[in-house]
Parts: structure tokens; C-alpha cells; sequence
């Protein structure tokens, strides 16, 4: 794999079965190529598959064919190649995730809800709650650190969600629908930990 790719994809194919027996295609020899620095839109109508596509690329899904490949500091990890602990390992340390509905831990915090991905990993409290404080501070909820989810506005519970993804110094940085302030944030931490 090139040095600049960070991900690659390659003729992936996707069938769902209805409850009728029926098969779905939902994709059909999707290929490609995300860079280091590069910020990637999946745009398209709903009901294409682009949700399909992340959960792929962020190895919550496998394909029906086709294969997948992560470039990480030199070593190349083929999705079809890895166990499950493996590929749980590698989506906490390098794979954030945004989704539509933030899920967040309800019990939680803010602050321990962007802690949990460093925690889980083995890393340090202090660690932790450094880190987790100034993700927060950066998309600009750090006042409400002390916040359960269910105090936060929508708005504030998708940013807890944006510094939780991007813990763990993560490589990719998924979003599944919508707010435009992923953009700059996620562009921001994959420009300033990618190089």
C-alpha cells in the first residue's frame, strides 16, 4: 500500500436478506483510497448504502467480499485477516466514530464518556481526563464536563460525542449524518495527528 493511504477498499460487496427471503445488494464492487491529511464526503440519497460503507470501513460490519486495509505507522492490518479482539483493538485505538445519535453512556459524564476509549485501552486516568479536557475545550463544551447527557442540548451531546471519537489520537474519524462542524473539528485532529 502506498505510504499517504491510510485506508484502502477494494471490490467490496454487501447483501443483506429480507425477512421474505429476498436478497438486497445494498453494494456492489465499492473501491476506494483515503490519504493522510485528506478529508473524504459520502454523499448520495438515503437508502444507498453509505451507512452500510462506514460500517465496513470502520470494520463494525465485514463484507461479503472484497477486502479491506489499514496503514498504521508502517504496518498494513487486513480487516478479513484480524480476530475479533483484534479488530476491537484496532477500532478503540484508531477508529472514532460520530453517529447520528450520539450514543452516549447515560450514567456518565461528558468528561467520562470522552475518557472511556483511553480507559478501555489501558491508558492512565491523568492521561485520560488531560486529553479528554481539552477535546473538550476544543469543541467548546468543556463548561459542561460535569454534564450528564441528559442536561446537554442535542448540539452539545454530538460535540461530547466528536471528542470521544477523537480520543484516542484516531486515524479515521467516521460520521454517520449530518453536522457541518464535524467537518473542522475532524479535519483539524486528522491533519494535526496524520502527519
Amino acid at each position: 500500500m502506498n505510504s499517504d493511504l491510510i485506508l484502502k477498499a477494494d471490490n467490496l460487496k454487501k447483501t443483506y436478506t429480507k425477512s421474505t427471503g429476498k436478497e438486497l445488494p445494498v453494494l456492489k464492487d465499492v473501491s476506494l483510497e483515503l490519504k493522510k491529511g485528506e478529508f473524504t464526503a459520502l454523499m448520495g440519497p438515503s437508502g444507498v448504502g453509505k451507512s452500510t460503507l462506514l460500517h465496513l470501513l470502520g470494520s463494525l460490519d465485514n463484507p461479503d467480499s472484497g477486502d479491506i486495509k489499514l496503514n498504521l505507522n508502517g504496518s498494513s492490518y487486513i480487516y478479513s485477516k484480524l480476530s475479533e479482539s483484534q479488530l476491537s483493538k484496532l477500532r478503540n485505538e484508531h477508529i472514532g466514530f460520530v453517529f447520528q445519535f450520539h450514543h452516549l453512556l447515560p450514567e456518565f459524564t461528558s468528561l467520562e464518556n470522552v475518557m472511556m476509549p483511553a480507559l478501555i485501552s489501558g491508558k492512565s486516568f491523568s492521561y485520560a481526563e488531560t486529553q479528554a479536557k481539552e477535546l473538550l475545550t476544543q469543541v467548546g463544551v468543556i463548561e459542561r464536563h460535569n454534564h450528564k447527557p441528559s442536561e446537554l442540548s442535542g448540539g452539545e451531546q454530538q460535540r461530547v460525542a466528536i471528542a470521544r471519537a477523537l480520543l484516542n489520537f484516531n486515524l479515521l474519524c467516521w460520521n454517520c449524518k449530518r453536522q457541518k462542524q464535524i467537518k473542522t473539528w475532524c479535519k483539524i485532529h486528522i491533519n494535526k495527528f496524520s502527519k
